[in-house]
């Protein structure tokens, strides 16, 4: 993929990240290729299973050791190949230049910790500050958050599921950080609370001027909250667009089956159209094209090679061949 913005942050090139495990390989990102804007916000959308978290983890250079393994490729973030840093300078980075929001607040906050002590922690190991100004800009940061200051000495049972992603949100907020990757951050809130967590993380994101990554399921979201998506299937991203050109035109087989199978509130209809099939073990991927087996638009050659991502349109990726060619017909 290229990109005209030069005030590029983040560029993952040919990034490729494997589970050894006992059974067999796990291939869980395969030759992934990404670019990212300062100031731009990038849905990632895929099913379970697709590799989203994954890279996630591998930009934060968090891979679950022994088993999971970076095979190759280059993580590029503000010039430098974070693949390149020791484990000493990457703990520098995380929290201070990126910082991830996880799925679940229950298992991201300390049980027997006050939420302030918490906060103040991350900004104590990055910031040269004293303890009394540490815990003061917790209060700050949980304030900014909708957390009143009184609330900063509970701990985290004492918060609703929402309050406690705030909390993690503060926290992930605290030192200022470049990058925020959000990963599926309201998917154990009820939807009320969704929409107040995404409209604060929008409203931060603003104030912070800070790029994001939202990994998500829901294209509701990304639709309200991004510029720029990703569509991730089988750990290879199969169409990458700014979000008018995607929502307005899908043009890979996988993503047009993503967009049908979202109800509209005005079409009236019993079932909605599925894509048949399931996602491939990803011990055992499909040679080829990983979405042939389900693909209604298949030939030969998507059995036989990996597809390349082409830009169809301008700053439009697609990896299909398929679709390549029918787009080529139709502008002769």
């Amino acid at each position: 993929m290229s990109d005209k913005n030069n005030n590029l942050m983040l560029d993952i090139k040919n990034l490729t990240i494997y589970f050894e495990m006992d059974e067999g390989i796990v291939h869980a990102v395969e030759g992934l290729n990404l670019k990212l804007g300062r100031g731009e916000s990038l849905g990632f959308v895929g099913e379970t299973g697709a590799g989203k978290t994954t890279t996630a983890l591998g930009i934060m250079r968090l891979i679950p050791e022994p088993h999971g393994v970076i095979k190759s490729g280059e993580i590029i973030f503000n010039g430098e190949d974070l693949l390149k840093k020791s484990n000493s300078e990457m703990r520098k980075i995380r929290g201070e230049k990126i910082a991830m929001i996880f799925q679940d607040p229950m298992t991201s906050l300390n049980p027997v910790m006050t939420v302030d002590k918490q906060i103040a922690e991350m900004i104590s190991l990055h910031k040269n500050v004293s303890k009394s100004e540490a815990l003061k800009l917790a209060g700050d940061m949980l304030e900014l958050v909708g957390i009143r200051r009184e609330r900063m000495h509970d701990y985290p049972h004492q918060f609703s599921g929402g309050m406690k992603q705030r909390v993690v949100i503060a926290i992930a907020l605290a030192c200022d950080p470049e990058l925020l990757i959000a990963d599926e951050p309201t998917t154990a809130l009820d939807v009320t609370i969704q929409a107040q967590v995404l409209e604060l993380m929008k409203e931060l994101k603003q104030k912070f001027s800070a790029s994001m990554i939202l990994i998500t399921h829901d294209l509701g979201i990304v639709a309200d909250i991004c510029d720029k998506v990703a569509i991730m299937y089988a750990g290879r991203v199969v169409e990458y667009a700014d979000k008018i050109s995607l929502y307005s035109n899908p043009l890979h087989p996988y993503t047009k089956g993503l967009f049908k199978s979202v109800p509209e509130i005005d079409n009236d209809v019993d079932e909605l159209p599925v894509i048949p099939g399931l996602m491939p073990d990803p011990m055992n991927l499909p040679s080829g094209c990983a979405f042939h087996p389900r693909c209604n638009t298949v030939c030969e050659d998507c059995k036989k090679f990996k597809p390349e991502m082409q830009e169809l349109e301008p700053g439009h990726f697609v990896a299909c061949p398929v679709v390549a060619e029918v787009l080529k017909k139709e502008k002769n």
